[in-house]
C-alpha cells in the first residue's frame, strides 16, 4: 500500500443512525459515527432485540419436540 492510499478518507453509513461515519483508526467508534450509536447497538444486542438466526437446539424444544416460545 502506498502512502497516498493511506491518505484517502473512507466514509461509510453508520449502522445505528444511517448517517455518515469516518471509517478510520481515528474514529474509535467505527463503523459507527459516535459512541452513542455504538452503545445503542450494544444495548440492542444485550437486551436481545437483535438475534442471530439458528435452528432450534435441544434447549429450545419441549419433551414432545415442539419449539418453545
Amino acid at each position: 500500500m502506498s502512502p497516498a492510499d493511506t491518505d484517502i478518507l473512507r466514509h461509510v453509513r453508520c449502522p445505528g443512525c444511517g448517517g455518515d461515519s469516518l471509517y478510520a483508526p481515528s474514529n474509535p467508534a467505527r463503523p459507527f459515527c459516535s459512541e452513542r450509536c455504538k452503545n445503542m447497538d450494544f444495548g440492542a444486542w444485550a437486551s436481545e432485540s437483535f438475534r442471530v438466526a439458528a435452528p432450534p437446539t435441544g434447549e429450545d424444544l419441549d419433551v414432545d419436540g415442539n419449539t418453545l416460545q
